[in-house]
């Protein structure tokens, strides 16, 4: 599949908000909100947290099926994920609040219960979230998360971290590994344990995601990420032997709609 060069000019998203929502979530984040709910067996009835929510994918999805007496909570540290969350729920469906994981600004027993989708990857602290997560459940409630799995199952991430470090910086490509940096599942069932969780469950969940072009796989994921500035600052010619490098590697996986690939996570449900 031919490829066009990027043209002079070329410009990336600055609202990294907006971008992730109609980049990320439209091509794989809503789906796997849809199958995180269904996973954790969500009633409509239950009090619900969507913790680390970004955009509120997994909440708005949620308050879509529930009863409209029981209102979803979304808690996000990133106003403006949260900016973009309230804009994309004008009718209130959902209550937002800022705020980490690793200090829940709620009181003991709030909800029956939490759910994380690709957030565990992100905070400092990753125990003290948990046992944040499980303080705040009410007896017998649930933790339901999903962590996506390591770049080992992840070789289109790979050559496009690899192709950011040689052409942006080490910064680069570890920011694109970053989400593929989380636990795998040996020892989330230990971390969940030592948080006071039972009856861990796991299953791997594979998700098929594609992008009309390997340009374009940049494109999006740097717009939906703080990679837009550097990538953003790079010269035409680097630019283009940047995305000639992307295409080469992603030649296995390009047909003539694109590029296309599966993306692994694990989905994960503990009782406090």
């Amino acid at each position: 599949m031919h490829e066009a060069t990027p043209t002079k000019g070329w410009r990336l998203d600055t609202d990294s908000a907006g971008a992730y929502e109609r980049y990320l979530v439209a091509r794989m984040f809503r789906r796997w909100a849809e199958r995180l709910l269904a996973f954790g067996r969500v009633a409509p009835t239950e009090r619900l947290l969507d913790a680390g929510c970004g955009t509120g994918i997994v909440a708005r999805t949620a308050a879509a099926h529930r009863d409209a007496t029981v209102r979803p909570t979304a808690l996000d540290p990133n106003e403006g994920m949260l900016a973009e969350a309230r804009r994309r729920d004008p009718e209130e469906r959902v209550a937002w609040t800022r705020g980490a994981l690793e200090s829940l600004p709620f009181d003991d027993a709030s909800f029956d219960v939490v759910l994380a989708q690709q957030v565990l990857q992100f905070v400092d602290d990753r125990r003290r979230a948990l046992a944040e997560i499980h303080r705040v459940l009410d007896r017998g409630g649930r933790a339901t998360l999903a962590v996506l799995r390591s770049t080992s199952f992840h070789p289109s991430y790979v050559v496009l971290a690899d192709a950011l470090e040689r052409h942006v910086g080490h910064e680069a490509g570890d920011m694109m590994r970053a989400p593929f940096s989380g636990p795998d599942a040996p020892a989330l069932r230990d971390e969940l344990a030592e948080s006071g969780f039972d009856d861990v469950r796991i299953e791997h969940d594979v998700l098929d995601v594609r992008f009309p072009s390997a340009q374009e796989y940049l494109r999006q994921e740097a717009a939906s990420s703080p990679l837009a500035g550097p990538l953003g600052r790079l010269d035409d010619d680097t630019l283009v032997a940047l995305v000639a490098e992307l295409e080469r590697g992603l030649a296995p996986r390009t047909d003539d709609a694109g590029i296309v690939f599966p993306m692994e996570t694990s989905l994960v449900e503990a009782r406090a």
